[in-house]
């Protein structure tokens, strides 16, 4: 931890801009064309926040005023052409430092903060201090050339860096191992910041489903590691999804335990303590505990332990006792390097409905030999939650006079895979009824993986496909449902992806899911046409695009509608699509209907995607995105297509975006990078070996779709190790991608 300050000389019209960390001091002109500036960091900061940008760049120039009454300059430079596209960015910044002031207290300490965003930076963003770097797909945004989706991400993305100046910059991390104390709790205050400027249901399944499509597979691969790792070979390897997404979770859970109140007063204290200082996750956890007065048994466990835990709950009711109780065994899976595993500290949020969908009071629980009161002040409580914090334990409510339905892990209260004795029929009512709209979701999630589950199996024994009418009238239920938020609709809606189904096999079977996930959605779109096409009709965006959630869910809602009609292919609802990309205003609703026409192969297929193409191609984010649409498309065959854009004169491998975007996609891709001839694996193992020589910390995220090769089966099996061990045969190979392939290769 260092205070420094920076003299920047270079040629005045090579490098106009002259940037770095802290308050511009001095600046002027030299002699032979050259010029200076002086720029100085009056707060302590350790060396990697250290930044320097020479170049030219052009800026949009504000203020804001902190509510101690300092004027603060904000700038944030990108070439000149991209200036305009950064008034949204510039929204999201100031929005970001009220928020933190009105939620934490936190206000910013400088008089002048920066943002740099160019096209090549190798990650999405970085918190340098007062001088954020960002890759330009995270700030630059117009109606015209960006989605809802690139809004709400550059809105969480800026406010994520920003957050970083104080949880991460005025107080860091001791060493890497501790990256989840800075990257961990930012990105629960980034959730936090984005749930409150939309809808917080919406954010919350948006954050779990992220967890579960990409950190649960972690959990239970070769990668595994605490959301604090034991040992690395390449730290860029360690900014997994474990260490951001699932040390968000952890961060949660104090929140969960604690209250607002109590976590604000675990703030606070940390600041307090550490203010200037690299510390460690034990430093935030004694914040938590001291300020609140609190004990958190084995809690620790959730740093040093990897794999998601396993909580299997039974109930039973006794009606001559009236009491309900609930049992809970918990197991955490053995990981490499962690073949036993001690129990958790689990925080479990619930309640319980009657038999007519309301929740019931809460006054007493019985457990661990002791009497427990749950409701406070008189005033009743809904909601509780328990402290699960050994292998095996029971609760017992009391004063329960009928057989209640369970709400079981409100609002997702700890990252863990849950099994219930929950049936079918009470996860309908559920569905119905639950006043915790996670927990609706969520039991609509649960019906559509058995159903699922239930036809993979099926269409492995190649017996007829049947889809469930009462999961057809449940999902007609919500869709008819007016006083419902719009874009929960579109969540519950939404089918669960192919990887989840996939992780819920013994032997993982990408075409079996592929086609009972499209058989499910053409069915689905065959009964509730009248329904959907009405959803269109009725949600048509108005000539002004706007940013705010209720426009948002409205074009969600008719875009997903738009999405099942198209899975039809018939010719009514090709044109239904044609008609919406012509007349569409800004780019959620095109990109969406080209989406949806982009389904099924054909002529009016290849029309419209040379259209886009033409239409977009001097906008290099625009290029991307139909790259990526084009690269996980699962047209069968598509690993050819994939191979042909390689050679498109948009296309570069050197541009880690443009690599995010076609060989990202493709592994998006499940039943074509898992073809069952090896032709993924293949193409991914080339460009892998590729991509290694021009940039190893892209190449290394390209390989990790490999770590999980065991899961399939033996001829998948062949086909991958094959390609792993080529990797690995390779003559200079990098630390970075050595690492992920000889872990995947050993597991």
């Amino acid at each position: 931890m260092a205070k420094y300050t920076c003299r920047i000389e270079a040629d005045k019209s090579l490098y106009p801009v002259l940037l770095s960390n802290g308050n511009l001091m001095e600046q002027g002109d030299l002699e032979g064309g050259r010029h200076y500036a002086l720029w100085e960091d009056p707060f302590k900061k350790p060396c990697y926040l250290f930044a320097l940008v020479a170049g030219q760049l052009k800026s949009r120039d504000d203020t804001f005023i902190t509510r101690s009454g300092r004027k603060v300059s904000l700038r944030i430079w990108t070439p000149a052409q991209d200036v305009p596209k950064t008034a949204h960015a510039m929204y999201s910044l100031k929005a970001a430092m009220k928020w933190d002031e009105d939620v934490f207290g936190l206000e910013y300490d400088l008089d002048l903060f920066n943002i740099v965003a160019v096209p090549d930076f190798d990650m999405g963003a970085m918190e340098n201090k007062s001088l954020n770097i960002f890759n330009s797909v995270r700030v630059l945004a117009s109606p015209e050339t960006a989605t809802d989706a690139d809004y709400t991400e550059i809105l969480g993305v800026i406010g994520h860096e920003y957050f970083h100046n104080w949880t991460g910059n005025r107080v860091t991390c001791r060493d890497w191992f501790q990256l989840s104390l800075k990257e961990g709790l930012t990105v629960f205050r980034d959730q936090e910041f984005s749930s409150d400027l939309g809808s917080r249901t919406v954010k919350r399944i948006a954050d779990v489903s992220k967890l579960r499509n990409y950190q649960f597979p972690q959990d239970a691969g070769p990668m595994a590691h605490p959301v604090r790792p034991h040992s690395y070979i390449k730290m860029d390897n360690f900014y997994t999804v474990t260490v951001y997404q699932k040390g968000a979770e952890v961060v949660r859970m104090y929140k969960t335990l604690l209250g607002s109140q109590g976590f604000r007063k675990g703030m606070d204290l940390y600041f307090k303590r550490h203010d200037g200082q690299a510390v460690t996750c034990e430093d935030f956890f004694a914040a938590m505990q001291d300020a609140n007065d609190a004990a958190f048994a084995n809690f620790l466990q959730w740093y040093s332990q990897a794999g998601t835990p396993l909580v299997k709950v039974t109930s039973s009711y006794d009606p001559k006792a009236r009491t309900f109780s609930l049992k809970f065994c918990q197991e955490v899976p053995p990981t490499p390097g962690q073949p036993v595993k001690e129990p958790m500290f689990i925080p479990v949020a619930l309640g319980l409905l009657d038999s007519t969908g309301k929740d019931i009071p809460l006054s007493s629980v019985y457990h661990d030999g002791t009497l427990q009161s749950v409701s406070s002040n008189d005033q009743p409580v809904y909601t509780t939650v328990l402290r699960v914090t050994k292998k095996e334990e029971e609760f017992v409510f009391s004063d329960i006079s009928e057989r209640p339905v369970p709400s079981l892990l409100r609002g997702y209260s700890s990252p863990i895979r849950l099994e219930s004795d929950l049936t079918d029929s009470d996860l309908s009512f559920l569905l119905a009824h639950d006043s915790d709209e996670f927990n609706r979701w969520e039991a609509g999630q649960l019906l559509a993986r058995k159903l699922m589950l239930s036809l993979v199996a099926d269409f492995q024994q190649n017996k007829p496909l049947v889809l469930n009418p009462n999961f057809v009238h449940g999902l007609r239920s919500i869709l008819g449902d007016s006083s419902l938020d719009k874009e929960f609709v579109v969540k519950t809606m939404t089918l669960p992806g192919e990887g989840e189904i996939m992780d819920m096999m013994g032997v993982a079977d990408p075409d079996a899911v592929h086609s009972v996930r499209t058989f499910i959605m053409k069915q689905l779109a065959q009964e509730l046409k009248a329904e959907l096409l009405s959803t269109v009709e009725e949600n048509r965006s108005p000539e002004e695009y706007v940013f705010d959630h209720p426009n948002m869910a409205r074009r969600a809602l008719k875009n997903i509608a738009l999405v099942y009609l198209a899975s039809l292919e018939a010719p009514e609802y090709t044109e239904l699509a044609l008609q919406e990309y012509r007349t569409a205003t800004n780019m959620t609703d095109q990109f969406a209907a080209l989406a949806a026409i982009a389904q099924n192969l054909g002529k009016t297929r290849d029309d419209v995607m040379a259209d886009f193409y033409s239409k977009w191609q001097h906008d290099f984010l625009v290029v991307d995105k139909w790259f990526a649409l084009q690269a996980r498309s699962d047209v069968p065959g598509n690993v050819e297509n994939v191979k042909n854009l390689l050679n498109h004169p948009a296309f570069d491998l050197r541009n880690p975006n443009k690599v995010y975007s076609l060989i990202g996609g493709f592994r998006g891709s499940p039943v074509n990078f898992h073809a069952k001839d090896g032709s993924g694996y293949k193409f991914l193992g080339e460009i892998v070996l590729q991509l290694d020589k021009l940039n190893p910390q892209v190449a290394s995220r390209m390989v990790s779709a490999f770590s999980r090769w065991r899961r399939y089966d033996e001829t998948r099996q062949n086909h991958a190790k094959a390609q792993l061990e080529r990797i690995m045969s390779t003559n200079g190979l990098s630390e970075n991608v050595f690492e992920i392939a000889s872990k995947s290769l050993a597991a």
